[in-house]
């Protein structure tokens, strides 16, 4: 997954790039191809080693992965994707489904992700929302505060119990 132009400049205020104080040491990659190989992955659900070679190194993406979550930042990030698809109506939350039934992986499903990822960049929509779908992203929606996330009708009153 790659983030659009347009969704980089949503984004890019809410990660700072480090820079050591007495120029020593390896310069860090770039946020932005960090942020791709992480939504990859958020999206896929694949193992950090299955990271495509496109993307940084998977220790260098786990690595930041695991200090944008300490620090809040790639729930600040998620927040404004989901904000930002939300004002373009690409994002419609009136209506979800959960589904609590498991299905285990087939053999190999890891060659089919990476063959599906090969063929090509989609619309940047759908594969943005798909990132959602993601423990991370799930949580930094619960957390949004808008309309569409307060209740539109009064729930119907259980009424008295009945003792069995």
């Amino acid at each position: 997954m790659h983030l659009s132009d347009a969704q980089w400049e949503v984004v890019k205020p809410l990660l700072r790039e480090k820079v050591r104080s007495d120029g020593r040491g390896r310069p860090w990659r770039e946020a932005r191809t960090v942020l791709d190989g992480v939504l990859w992955i958020l999206r896929t659900g694949a193992g950090w080693q299955d990271l495509p070679r496109e993307y940084p190194p998977y220790q260098t993406c786990h690595r930041r992965f695991q200090q944008w979550v300490r620090e809040g930042g790639l729930e600040r990030v998620l927040r404004a994707l989901a904000q930002d698809l939300l004002a373009r109506g690409r994002l419609d939350l009136e209506e979800a489904f959960i589904d609590a039934s498991f299905s285990s992986a087939k053999k190999g499903a890891i060659v089919l992700v990476q063959h599906a990822a090969e063929k090509g960049p989609r619309s940047w929509q759908l594969p943005t929302a798909m990132v959602f779908l993601s423990p991370c992203g799930l949580a930094a929606l619960r957390r949004m505060k808008a309309d569409w996330s307060k209740p539109r009708c009064k729930p119907a009153s259980a009424g008295p119990r009945r003792r069995a």
